[in-house]
């Protein structure tokens, strides 16, 4: 369940109706505040199980700040050529952070790249090398979707020097915000961003839910 924010009284309602209903609820996403109030009264009306799988940070763009010097190579908007490549690097993440892909990646591919929201950084000789991916414009804001390197390759300004190209991009396409979520439990992705320009906006949380017996 995704919620907009809720006073803890509020939570409590809601959980309380829907348990009332009948309602069996995998888990819940909001922001912090209102995640845990919702996820703590559906354990006190249900007396399921709640955990917190995992905490993210909203950020918005300040000033961009691009990181100098850049590494080698160059940023390039991915293209049709590149579907096999962006998927297996689509699938790569999704293994990396433990959860499934959310589509199968070639279809996200596809998506992706129809509407140019995929940049690769790559070598000077056309190896990918990081790859980070945005989503179409929306109410004057567009919003970075993934960032991803692959693990042999970390530490050397790949992600930095992709996320930095997008994010310009994003600007000069006339965003009025960019906007960026991260995993709160990876410092490395939380210091980067903010190197970058971006500034914390709001804190959000999702919690598993799961019987007692489970």
């Amino acid at each position: 369940m995704n919620l907009t924010p809720l006073t803890a009284e509020e939570a409590d309602t809601l959980a309380l109706h829907l348990a009332d209903l009948g309602h069996r609820l995998p888990g819940v996403y909001a922001d912090h505040d209102t995640a845990t109030a919702f996820a703590t009264a559906w354990h006190r009306h249900t007396g399921t199980l709640r955990t917190l799988h995992e905490r993210q940070c909203l950020y918005r763009l300040g000033t961009l700040t691009p990181p100098q010097p850049l590494p080698e190579g160059r940023a390039r908007v991915a293209n049709e050529g590149d579907r096999k490549e962006v998927a297996r690097l689509y699938r790569d993440f999704a293994q990396s952070i433990g959860e499934p892909p959310t589509r199968d990646p070639l279809q996200w591919a596809d998506t992706r790249i129809a509407f140019g929201g995929v940049t690769l950084w790559e070598a000077p000789d056309g190896t990918p090398l990081a790859m980070a991916g945005t989503n179409p414009m929306v109410a004057d804001q567009i919003r970075l979707s993934i960032a991803y390197t692959p693990e042999p390759l970390r530490g050397r300004g790949y992600a930095g020097a992709v996320i930095s190209e997008v994010t310009r991009a994003a600007v000069i396409a006339g965003a009025q915000d960019v906007l960026l979520f991260t995993n709160l439990a990876n410092p490395t992705s939380n210091a980067l961003v903010q190197r970058l320009g971006y500034r914390p906006v709001a804190t959000f949380a999702q919690y598993d839910f799961s019987p007692v017996d489970a």
